[in-house]
């Protein structure tokens, strides 16, 4: 704690700033101030209008009930979120508007209509209706990223069925635990996915975690492909596995949608928590489609013609909210993916931009962070100008990295929307307006119209750098943990009374703008001074040599704690130790010598989860000496070990 009772210190000081280009704001859905001012004025009638604009088979009595820590949104309302995503595009134009256009890895497409695509949904609803899947029965998707993840998850929705995603990279002891905490009676599978050139095959990690399920009844197999296919033996059970395509082939295009509550359960998904126990996130029906619907229109500035595409993985919660749901409920062109980005070559996804001109790029600061590192050769080789807005998720964007975003991918014309959410917020909460806010490297800059956020100390003051507070209950909240509503309550809101605490540290500068630092728990107590491990990687990456780090702290008997940093330099260098007392001086040059690394260790590669967070749990274990926690979220655990062996060396 500083000296003025802030839960954080602040230390970095970026200036740069950056308005709404002119030729952006022509024709932007949200061009003014007015939606600040209307949700300021009235917070539950600004929502409401946006609930309006979404179709109800009947309206909600009471846009809110509030007994903290539970929220009930546009109660008494009905409608169904596959009906809002497809049945009410098809009496227009939409009707035959690409919906979806996906790409697999090794180069085959395919693309849906909107008409199309509500026909496929259809039958696969009634596939499952015909497998005894009815509403409220739990089903687990573990699917690579090919349409039948997003038929699969609106088909769900369209019986009333709450779908529980699992990302195809994981194990199957992950996928167990998942489907065990759920009950999930049927699991949706495929016999395979491609993965930088490897086959994932996840009709025999499904068969491995089945054999400790007991809630499964049915599980249906997607064939990938015919040279997949071919390859893999999906090992069918009889009476147990079913081909989708055979299912689908005889079932009916008629499905009617079920009629659902506004607070029925549509989704649960499983996010990491502290004891290693994942925690199954809800999230219920008409306030998340009606915030997810909101701020995909006017983050994204959606327009009628775009071509939109989110990079994330349907496993995560940004492939719920702004690849399926969010887009398609706005009537919007989706571009998906299945692959790696540097397969076969490191320009795979802008040679994917120029090909389909794509014109909204939303993606993670780990993936621009690699596109640093890989060079600005690649990006250069195609033709970007289709763009026109790009998009930043997942953690904090170091000022470096969105320059460099801003300057080779945007060619310094396209706005950059770096947004602030969880997977518990389920949509959107602090972000800029594209053609409205002036935007500041590394700031999510305010909160989206309707959320209110504050930054507190421990005692719950009001502070200029201390930890992310959410005051007031918003339409796409977590509605609870499944199956443990305590361990809800102590997550999230025992912080504070009656307010929702979501593990961030942030900062206010003069101007009112946010700068996330990261997670509370990754917070470096240094000499008595609270540091966010955000700003001294920043300072870090603002290097030249460098392009990603992460800082950690150390156990230290004077100082409490030293500063430990893992450093990964562009094109793939090596470091010496005249660069380490470089990069050492560079920090204090940046932000102070309390903020000065103690150990400067250089890395080819950083721990991080299959989502392409940065675990600082498993360095920090590195830099104690102590055992390694667990890896199973880890995208390849031998990174650890050997940043493990090279620490010991440099330290020992």
């Amino acid at each position: 704690m500083n000296e003025k009772g802030q839960g954080l210190d602040v230390l970095l000081t970026e200036t740069r700033r950056f308005a709404p280009p002119e030729h952006f704001k022509e024709g932007a859905v949200v061009s003014d101030r007015g939606l600040y001012e209307s949700a300021s004025a009235d917070r539950l009638a600004f929502w409401e209008s946006w609930a309006e604009k979404l179709d109800w088979f009947e309206r909600w009595h009471t846009v809110l009930e509030w007994d903290p820590p539970h929220a009930k949104w546009f109660v008494g309302g009905k409608l169904n979120v596959s009906h809002n995503c497809l049945d009410r595009h098809l009496n227009g134009p939409r009707r035959n508007k690409l919906a979806l256009i996906w790409e697999g890895e090794p180069g085959d497409v395919r693309e849906y209509t909107y008409e199309g695509l509500h026909r496929e949904v259809c039958q696969f609803a009634n596939a499952l209706k015909g497998l005894g899947v009815g509403k409220g029965d739990r089903v687990a998707i573990y699917l690579p990223m090919i349409p039948e993840a997003a038929i699969a998850m609106l088909a769900c929705t369209r019986i009333g069925a709450p779908h529980s995603v699992v990302f195809g990279g994981f194990s199957p002891e992950s996928l167990a635990d998942r489907i065990n905490d759920v009950g999930a009676k049927a699991l949706i599978t495929a016999d395979g996915g491609y993965r930088r050139g490897g086959i994932i095959p996840l009709k025999e990690n499904a068969d491995k975690a089945l054999e400790s399920c007991t809630t499964i009844e049915n599980v249906v197999v997607v064939a990938r492909g015919a040279d997949l296919t071919a390859k893999v033996d999906a090992h069918m059970r009889e009476g147990r596995d079913h081909w989708y395509h055979e299912l689908i082939a005889d079932a009916s295009a008629d499905c009617a949608p079920e009629v659902m509550d506004a607070e029925d359960l549509l989704y649960i998904l499983y996010t990491s928590g502290t004891t290693g126990k994942p925690k199954g996130v809800v999230h219920t029906t008409g306030g998340y489609l009606t915030q997810v619907a909101a701020t995909m229109q006017c983050v994204f500035d959606l327009r009628e013609d775009d071509i939109y595409w989110c990079t994330a993985d349907v496993g995560w919660v940004t492939g719920h909210s702004y690849i399926v749901y969010g887009p398609l409920a706005n009537g919007a062109t989706v571009l998906m993916y299945e692959g790696g980005p540097d397969w076969p070559e490191k320009d795979r996804f802008w040679d994917l931009c120029e090909k389909y001109g794509v014109t909204i790029f939303y993606t993670a600061p780990t993936a621009i962070r690699a596109f640093m590192k890989w060079g600005e050769e690649w990006p250069d080789k195609h033709d970007l100008s289709k763009l026109r807005l790009l998009g930043s998720v997942g953690e904090p964007i170091n000022p470096e990295a969105w320059m460099w975003y801003h300057r080779v991918v945007g060619k310094e014309r396209c706005p950059i929307v770096d947004t602030w959410w969880q997977t518990e917020t389920g949509a959107i909460m602090i972000t800029p307006l594209p053609a409205v806010t002036e935007t500041r490297p590394g700031s999510a800059t305010h909160p989206f119209p309707g959320i209110s956020v504050t930054l507190l100390d421990d005692a719950g003051a009001e502070v200029e750098a201390g930890f992310l507070a959410i005051t007031e209950p918003w339409p796409s909240m977590l509605r609870t943990i499944y199956g443990d509503d305590e361990r809800y309550r102590e997550t999230y809101w025992s912080k504070w009374d009656g307010i929702y605490f979501p593990g961030d540290g942030a900062k206010r500068d003069d101007d009112g703008y946010l700068w996330l630092l990261g997670r509370v728990d990754d917070v470096l107590s240094v000499a008595g001074h609270r540091i966010g491990t955000m700003e001294v990687e920043s300072a870090l990456v603002d290097h030249p040599a460098v392009v990603e780090a992460a800082v950690v702290g150390k156990s230290h008997d004077v100082k409490g704690e030293v500063i430990a940093a893992f450093v990964t330099l562009k094109g793939g260098k090596d470091g010496d130790d005249d660069l380490v007392v470089e990069l050492k001086k560079h920090v204090v040059e940046k932000i102070g010598a309390i903020a000065r690394p103690e150990t400067v260790i250089f890395a080819a590669d950083l721990p991080k989860t299959r989502s392409g967070k940065i675990m600082r749990r498993l360095l920090k274990d590195v830099a104690e000496g102590k055992a390694l926690g667990d890896m199973t979220t880890l995208a390849d655990p031998a990174v650890v070990e050997q940043l493990k062996a090279q620490y010991e060396a440099k330290e020992g």
